[in-house]
């Protein structure tokens, strides 16, 4: 049976994310990238990198507005994946630990002497910035870019009104919001949610099941697109999933 993997992400991270699942499901997985948001660089340049202890990402999107050229503090990232992006930029970087919770815990510890900036798009999930400065630590914030939403490639088209299956891995409310927004096709549908906030943007009687990844990070949401491609593959061969 083939099962395709439908990834929304915006690039270049969809790209990023489809390699991790070939590393994990082989090299043959089908994967089908149709990014159903955009970046767009917002204008306005940043203060004096100077003026600060330290910079604050969430997300690697962030990173081309940052005058490469000139010394940049330190810079807080949230995971792995950001912080090697950071690194790959010339920034110095600290891999936050996954998470946005995780993040402002490592803040909090090390507690940087002086000001921090939050580099952020347009839509975020939760107040990072007042959070920080609810713990005492300073912190401004500059919103730097937006994800534009953007249709379906005539590829995802094809599969989303076809009858194989397919796993489509969500990491944001707003994704799963544009994603549901779009009329509903004929393909079962797997969901993959990174989270509690984003599996609460399903709905439910679209979709054929619904999973929610242990943590909410890339390693544990590709745990939950391998567990339900076994699931899908058990069920087409009538043996029936748990």
């Amino acid at each position: 049976m083939t099962i395709a993997i439908l990834i929304t992400r915006p690039q270049p991270a969809a790209s990023r994310f489809s390699d991790l699942v070939r590393q994990r499901l082989g090299p043959d997985t089908p994967v089908v990238l149709s990014p159903l948001m955009r970046r767009v660089a917002l204008p306005g340049a940043l203060p004096a990198l100077g003026r600060y202890a330290a910079l604050v990402i969430t997300s690697a999107e962030a990173l081309p507005a940052i005058d490469h050229g000139a010394t940049a503090p330190i810079c807080y990232c949230v995971g792995a994946v950001t912080a090697r992006a950071a690194r790959k930029a010339g920034l110095t970087a600290i891999d936050g630990g996954g998470t946005a919770e995780d993040l402002l815990a490592r803040l909090k510890t090390d507690a940087p002497k002086g000001r921090l900036l939050y580099l952020r798009g347009a839509h975020v999930s939760r107040d990072l910035a007042a959070e920080l400065n609810a713990a005492g630590l300073p912190t401004e914030e500059r919103i730097v870019y937006r994800q534009e939403a953007q249709a379906p490639t005539p590829e995802a088209e094809r599969l989303l009104d076809g009858p194989l299956p397919a796993i489509l891995p969500l990491f944001s409310p707003r994704s799963a919001r544009i994603f549901f927004a779009l009329p509903p096709g004929r393909a079962p549908l797997y969901i993959a949610a990174i989270s509690d906030n984003v599996a609460a943007e399903v709905p439910v009687e679209r979709v054929s099941r619904l999973a929610v990844a242990a943590a909410p990070t890339a390693e544990a949401l590709l745990d939950t697109v391998e567990a339900l491609a076994s699931g899908a593959k058990r069920v087409e061969s009538g043996y029936g999933a748990n």
